[in-house]
């Protein structure tokens, strides 16, 4: 395995952290974070984010680097992404960008539109247009302004539907042209990528087991430091899945087991819109999809030798 970069995505728990530390010890290897909510400090325990013995066993970057007060969005991840991994270069390391957050790969292979930013009237606008109108509706109308987006954007996905309306309204410019204007940051040739796809009952069984073992971790007190600090509900760490159900037990709105069980369902659906962005947007991507860390492993020493 010859120094390059490898990209590691996944829905969560499928075993992405697991994979990427196998190999970066393996291959003299450094791991770029590739998940939108292991940025944030505050939220260790709730979002998986690797331990502090697993970080000492490879260089980590861009875990835990941000505060929850600091919202940070794609661009400056992918600033960030891309200076990691020229530092990893220029030591001759083999880069690992592992994580579950879709636009970041999207950002790092594709590029990012130059998009002019959307008055907050359009994005009103837009929010109660989709509240009369209904997806179907909705849809219809993007239909005629950027056929491309709404060909493949998911069922059920209000905020890249909205999104791709929005930049349509604000520019008169479609989303997809403005996407066909950019240039990958990355070289094609430059990376070799793979995504974790285990069994739909695995992998949901996995989501559910790691609730309670957060839980026991210190998750509860993990969210009622974050609730304490009265930050703004939109930032994206406030927004984390875990967030909202464990502080409704926090608030005495709800039992702990019926906070657990909500806490479930939003991480099986989350793993569920994972999946969905690897089917639509990593489509040619290799699959690893052993149900375990052993046959993952294998799996990708095939490809990775082939």
């Amino acid at each position: 395995m010859q120094p390059r970069i490898w990209l590691i995505a996944g829905p969560t728990a499928s075993g992405k952290s697991a994979l990427a530390l196998r190999l970066a010890e393996l291959a003299d290897g450094e791991i770029v974070n590739a998940d939108a909510l292991q940025l944030y400090a505050d939220l260790r325990v709730l979002t998986a984010r690797p331990s502090l013995e697993e970080e000492a066993r490879a260089p980590h970057h861009l875990f835990g680097v941000a505060d929850a007060a600091d919202g940070w969005s794609t661009g400056r991840w992918l600033r960030a992404a891309l200076q990691a991994l020229e530092d990893i270069a220029a030591r001759g390391r083999t880069a690992i960008v592992a994580g579950g957050t879709g636009l970041y790969f999207h950002a790092l292979t594709q590029g990012l539109a130059d998009i002019p930013p959307i008055p907050a009237e359009i994005r009103r606008r837009t929010a109660e247009d989709y509240e009369a109108m209904g997806e179907a509706a909705f849809r219809t109308r993007l239909a005629t302004a950027d056929p491309a987006a709404e060909a493949r954007i998911a069922p059920n996905d209000r905020q890249r539907l909205a999104r791709a309306w929005e930049v349509f309204a604000a520019t008169g410019v479609a989303l997809s042209d403005w996407q066909a204007r950019t240039q990958a940051p990355l070289p094609a040739d430059a990376w070799r990528a793979v995504a974790l796809e285990p069994p739909r009952e695995v992998l949901y069984a996995r989501c559910d087991a790691r609730l309670h073992a957060m839980v026991a971790e210190g998750a509860l007190e993990e969210v009622a430091a974050l609730i304490a600090r009265g930050l703004d509900p939109a930032l994206p760490a406030m927004k984390a899945v875990g967030v909202r159900e464990l502080a409704a037990h926090i608030r005495g709105e709800a039992d702990l087991e019926a906070a657990i069980a909500a806490a479930q369902m939003e991480t099986r659906r989350y793993a569920k819109r994972q999946l969905t962005w690897q089917r639509n947007q990593a489509g040619g991507w290799p699959r690893l999809t052993a149900p375990d860390a052993e046959g993952q492993w294998a799996q990708f020493q095939a490809l990775a030798d082939g």
